[in-house]
C-alpha cells in the first residue's frame, strides 16, 4: 500500500464515507446556527484540498462538534464563532510549531487511549439511534442496504447514497433536522467566543481530533501513515482555522471517526479527500447547492455514522488490551459517553494510577511460602 492519489469508485465511495458526520452538523450551523452556506462550503473544500496535498491518504475534515453544539442550543453570534475558530487555530498551530502537543499527550496512558476511542465510538452510534428513531424500520433496511453493499466488496457509500437520494423523495423521507436554538446567550463577542466556544471545544479537539485521528490512521495504514502524527494534525488543523474561519468557515478539525468511515468505506488514498473537496467546492458555486446536501435523508446518514462508529470503537488496541486494562478503558469510555472527553481524560487517567498501584503491590507482595513470609 502506497500513498499517492486514486481518483477510481472505491475511492469515491470512501470520499462519502464520512456523510454521516460531517452534513448533520454543518446543515445545523446553516439552518440554525445564522452561518452562511457558501463561506462554510468553501470552507471545508479548501480543508479537504489541504489535507489530501499534505497527507496523501484520507484523513478527514470534520465540523468541531462541541462548538455547533453550543450554537444549537445557544444563540451565538457569527462574529463569535469566527473569533473562536481563528484563536483555537492559533493555539494548535503554536502547540504544533513548538512541538509542545507531543509532550502534553505523550502523558495520555494507551489504556485511556482505548477507552477515549470505545467511548468516541459509543457516542457517534447514540447519535446515529436517535437520528433513525422517528422510522426505525426504514433505518434497519437502510443499514441492512449498507452491510449487504459492504459484504458484496462494492463501493458501498457511493451506491448508497446514490440510491438514498431519488427514495428519500419518492417516500417523503425527511432530512437532517435538529432542534432550535433555546436560549439566548449572554455577554460580548469575546466572552462568548473563549468562554462558550473555545473551551468546550479544545478537549475534545486535542483527544479526538489530533490523538486519536494520529493513532487510527497508524492502525489503519501503518507506516505508510507514519507522517500522520499529533504534531502535524495539529499544524494543520490550526492553520486551516486561522486563515479560514475569520472569512465565515465554520471551525473545523480532523477526526477519528471520520479516518475509520473514509476507509471502511474504500478510501486508501488522498484522492477521496481530493474528491470530496472538490465536491464540496463545485456545491458551493452552484444555486441552490447546498439545498441538495440537506435533500439526503437521516436514516441514510444515520446508516453510514453507524458503521463508522463500529469501526471506531471496536479497534485492535481495545481487543489487545491485558485484562487489568480493561476497568480503566470501561471507565474512560463511560466518562465519555456521560460528560465529555476532558472529564473522562480525568478519570482514565486517575484509573490508570490506581490500577498501576493495585499491580505494583500485587507483583511486590511476596508468594505464600516465601521465605520472608510467616515460619512454623
Amino acid at each position: 500500500m502506497t500513498r499517492g492519489f486514486a481518483f477510481d469508485v472505491k475511492e469515491a465511495s470512501g470520499a462519502l464515507g464520512d456523510l454521516g458526520t460531517l452534513l448533520p452538523l454543518m446543515i445545523a450551523a446553516v439552518a440554525l446556527g445564522g452561518l452562511s452556506p457558501v463561506p462554510v462550503l468553501l470552507g471545508f473544500a479548501a480543508f479537504y484540498v489541504l489535507t489530501a496535498l499534505v497527507y496523501r491518504l484520507p484523513v478527514p475534515v470534520q465540523p468541531m462538534k462541541a462548538v455547533v453544539a453550543v450554537m444549537l442550543v445557544t444563540q451565538v453570534p457569527p462574529q463569535s464563532v469566527a473569533l473562536a475558530g481563528a484563536v483555537m487555530g492559533a493555539t494548535l498551530l503554536i502547540l504544533g510549531a513548538t512541538g509542545w502537543i507531543d509532550r502534553l499527550l505523550r502523558l495520555v496512558p494507551q489504556s485511556v487511549v482505548s477507552g477515549l476511542q470505545l467511548g468516541l465510538g459509543l457516542m457517534l452510534a447514540l447519535v446515529a439511534l436517535r437520528m433513525v428513531a422517528p422510522t426505525p424500520l426504514i433505518g434497519c433496511a437502510a443499514l441492512a442496504l449498507l452491510l449487504t453493499l459492504i459484504r458484496l466488496g462494492l463501493p458501498a457509500a457511493l451506491i448508497f447514497v446514490a440510491l438514498a437520494v431519488p427514495l428519500g423523495l419518492s417516500l417523503g423521507l425527511p432530512g437532517v433536522e435538529m432542534a432550535g436554538p433555546a436560549t439566548a446567550s449572554g455577554g460580548d463577542v469575546v466572552t462568548v467566543a473563549l468562554g462558550g466556544l473555545v473551551l468546550p471545544q479544545m478537549s475534545l479537539t486535542l483527544t479526538n481530533a489530533i490523538l486519536l485521528t494520529a493513532f487510527v490512521m497508524r492502525d489503519a495504514f501503518g507506516e505508510n501513515a507514519a507522517h500522520v502524527t499529533p504534531r502535524r494534525l495539529a499544524i494543520t488543523s490550526g492553520a486551516a482555522n486561522l486563515c479560514l474561519a475569520p472569512f465565515g468557515a465554520l471551525p473545523m478539525c480532523h477526526g477519528a471517526g471520520g479516518a475509520a468511515a473514509h476507509r471502511r468505506f474504500g478510501a486508501r488514498t488522498g484522492g477521496a479527500p481530493l474528491m470530496i473537496g472538490a465536491g464540496l467546492a463545485a456545491l458551493a458555486l452552484v444555486p441552490d447547492g447546498f439545498a441538495l446536501l440537506a435533500a439526503i435523508p437521516a436514516v441514510a446518514l444515520a446508516a453510514l455514522l453507524l458503521v463508522a462508529s463500529a469501526d471506531l470503537a471496536l479497534s485492535r488496541r481495545l481487543f489487545d488490551a491485558v485484562p487489568s486494562c480493561r476497568p480503566v478503558i470501561a471507565v474512560t469510555a463511560l466518562g465519555v459517553v456521560l460528560w465529555n472527553p476532558l472529564a473522562a481524560l480525568i478519570l482514565g487517567t486517575l484509573a490508570e494510577m490506581v490500577r498501576k498501584a493495585v499491580v505494583r503491590r500485587l507483583f511486590a507482595a511476596p508468594p505464600p511460602g516465601d521465605a520472608t513470609g510467616p515460619t512454623r
